[in-house]
C-alpha cells in the first residue's frame, strides 16, 4: 500500500509517479488525488498489463485537480463512491428485510417486532457512520466532526482558492435545507451576501461535491425520456447525517425537542443507508436513486429504478403516525404511473414505508405496502 498523504512519500511521487505503483498486487493507493499524474500512470500500468484487472486500487477523500488527468480512465479505471457506514454494516440493523427480496416479491418477508428507540437513532444521526466512532459517545463524535468542518474551511477550501469562511456559511445554509431542493436564490439569502452570483454558488457546491461532502438526489418520472427527470431541482443530502448536525450545533436533547429538524436528518440517514444498499443490487446503476416531484404536490421520498426498468417507492417517516399518509402518497403515484402510457414499468415491483420507530415490520393488508424500521433494512 501506498500512502501518498505522507510527508516523506508525496515528494517522490511528485518525481516519479510510477513509484506508487509498486508493491504487490492489488495494489492499494491512497490519497491518489494529491497527485494526479498517478491516474494517468495506473492507466498506462493496466495497458501495459493487457487490462488485467484488479491490479489498483486508488482511494482519495476529494476529486482531484481535474486540469492534472489527461485520460478519463475509460475502458482501464471503474469508479466505485464509498459512503460512511450504514446501519447494516455499523451493527444498528438487523438485515431482516432485504431490498432484493422485495424486488424478487418479498417471498421472504416476514412479520417481525422493532425495538428501536428515538434515542438511539438521534444518537445514530449524531454519531454518522464513521468507522473511528462506532464505539464512540456522541460528545466525542461532536468534537472529531467539528475538528474536520474546520480543516475543510481551514485548509481544503483555501487550498482550492476559495474562501473557507463563505464555503462554511453556505455549507450551514445547506444543513438547515438538507432533505429539500432548495433553489440557488433561496441559498444566496441565506448567505447574506457571503455570495452574490449563481454562477459562484454552482462552484462551490461543485467543491462540496468534489470533496464527497455532499450528494444530490436527481428527479424521476416513469417514462426514460420525461423531461421532468432534469427539470426537477436536485434534492441535496450530506454524505452522512452527522455533518448536518455538526454544522445546525445540535446534540440528543436537541434534536429531542425539534422533531421537523431531526425528521430531516433522519431523511439524510435513510437516503445514506439506502444508497447503499441499493449499489449492491443486480441491476443497479450509480443512479438508481431518485425522488418523485409533480405539479400536483404529490412527492415520494425515494424512487429506486433499475436498468431493466423495475422501480420501487419508498416514502421515509419518523413514526408511524405518518404512515397512514405515506401509504396513501405511494398509491397516488401508483395509479399515476399506471394511467401514464409512456411508462416503461407501470407497475411498481414493491411500496414501502420506512420508519425510524415502529412496533413491527409488517406489510399493509389493505394496499401491501411494506411498513419497514431503518434497522431491519439490508440489501
Amino acid at each position: 500500500m501506498t500512502h501518498v498523504d505522507d510527508s516523506n512519500v508525496t515528494d517522490l511521487v511528485e518525481a516519479d509517479p510510477a513509484i506508487a505503483l509498486r508493491g504487490s498486487k492489488p495494489h492499494v493507493i491512497d490519497e491518489w488525488q494529491l497527485v494526479p499524474r498517478i491516474w494517468d500512470t495506473v492507466r498506462r500500468g493496466v495497458d501495459d498489463a493487457a487490462s488485467q484487472p484488479g491490479q489498483y486500487i486508488l482511494t482519495g477523500s476529494s476529486a482531484p485537480n481535474r486540469s492534472k488527468v489527461t485520460h478519463s480512465g475509460a475502458g482501464r479505471i471503474a469508479r466505485l463512491r464509498m459512503r460512511p457506514m450504514s446501519l447494516g454494516e455499523s451493527g444498528f440493523s438487523d438485515g431482516a428485510v432485504s431490498l432484493a427480496d422485495l424486488f424478487d416479491g418479498g417471498a421472504g418477508f416476514q412479520t417481525q417486532s422493532s425495538h428501536t428507540t428515538l434515542t438511539t437513532l438521534i444518537e445514530r444521526v449524531c454519531i454518522g457512520g464513521w468507522p473511528a466512532l462506532i464505539d464512540a459517545d456522541v460528545a466525542r463524535s461532536q468534537l472529531m466532526l467539528e475538528g474536520y468542518w474546520d480543516a475543510v474551511f481551514d485548509q481544503s477550501f483555501p487550498a482550492l482558492g476559495r474562501s473557507g469562511q463563505t464555503a462554511r456559511h453556505l455549507a450551514q445554509a445547506l444543513a438547515r435545507h438538507v432533505a429539500q431542493s432548495a433553489t440557488y436564490n433561496t441559498l444566496l439569502a441565506d448567505m447574506d451576501n457571503h455570495l452574490s452570483t449563481t454562477e459562484t454558488l454552482a462552484a462551490y457546491l461543485d467543491s462540496f461535491s468534489d470533496m464527497y461532502l455532499l450528494e444530490e438526489l436527481p428527479g424521476w418520472d416513469a417514462p426514460v425520456r420525461a423531461k421532468s427527470r432534469v427539470r426537477t431541482k436536485p434534492k441535496r443530502y450530506f454524505a452522512d447525517p452527522s455533518l448536518a448536525a455538526s454544522l445546525l450545533s445540535l446534540n440528543v436533547d436537541a434534536l429531542l425537542g425539534d422533531a421537523q429538524t431531526f425528521g430531516l436528518l433522519f431523511e439524510n440517514l435513510c437516503l445514506r443507508d439506502i444508497r447503499t444498499y441499493v449499489s449492491l443490487l443486480p441491476g443497479a446503476s450509480p443512479h438508481s436513486v431518485h425522488y418523485y416531484a409533480d405539479a400536483d404536490n404529490l412527492e415520494v421520498d425515494v424512487i429506486i429504478e433499475l436498468r431493466d426498468g423495475r422501480w420501487a417507492g419508498i416514502e421515509v417517516k419518523l413514526s408511524d403516525a405518518k404512515v397512514p399518509q405515506a401509504i396513501g402518497n405511494l398509491m397516488r403515484l401508483k395509479r399515476k404511473v399506471a394511467l401514464n402510457p409512456a411508462a416503461r414499468s407501470p407497475a411498481p415491483d414493491f411500496l414501502a414505508v420506512v420508519v425510524g420507530v415502529t412496533p413491527f415490520a409488517r406489510r399493509d393488508p389493505d394496499t401491501g405496502v411494506y411498513v419497514v424500521p431503518i434497522t431491519s433494512l439490508t440489501a
